[in-house]
């Protein structure tokens, strides 16, 4: 005779709760902060620096996607991997999280670091977008006088 399967799970589609021992929690516990991924901190980034750009630049930015995605999807026949892509006619920019992160030579690898390096990757696809300077884009951000 064939056991048959318990139907318990079946009371609870979608449960979580494997045998009888509740409801699965946070790998760091109650008490700690839950752990951030570099795919979360790089994406954290993206939307900060493109909700910066969208408050200086309104209307040219209003209709702007921004999209992550790990790699470009064909290969570059002059061997260059790109960080990004602009799609002007769908008002798309796509960033591209392992050839940023992985290609950055940084003279100090930190948190802050790459975190610019991020920011500026997004500066330089919405001046390619706008057909402007990047530096142009916020211009009293960097003036410390």
């Amino acid at each position: 005779m064939a056991r048959s399967r318990s139907t318990r799970a079946s009371a609870r589609p979608g449960s979580r709760d494997r045998h009888g021992r509740g409801i699965r929690s946070a790998v760091t516990g109650p008490h700690l902060p839950l752990l951030h991924t570099r795919a979360d901190v790089f994406d954290m980034s993206v939307a900060s620096a493109a909700g910066y750009l969208k408050d200086l630049w309104p209307r040219e930015l209003a209709r702007v996607r921004f999209e992550v995605a790990a790699l470009p999807m064909g290969a570059n026949p002059a061997g260059f991997v790109e960080r990004w892509s602009v799609v002007a006619a769908e008002q798309r920019i796509v960033l591209y999280r392992l050839p940023i992160e992985r290609l950055a030579r940084l003279h100090r690898d930190d948190e802050l670091h790459r975190r610019m390096m991020i920011e500026s990757c997004v500066f330089r696809a919405v001046a390619e977008l706008l057909g402007k300077d990047p530096w142009d884009l916020a211009p009293e951000r960097f003036r410390h006088f």
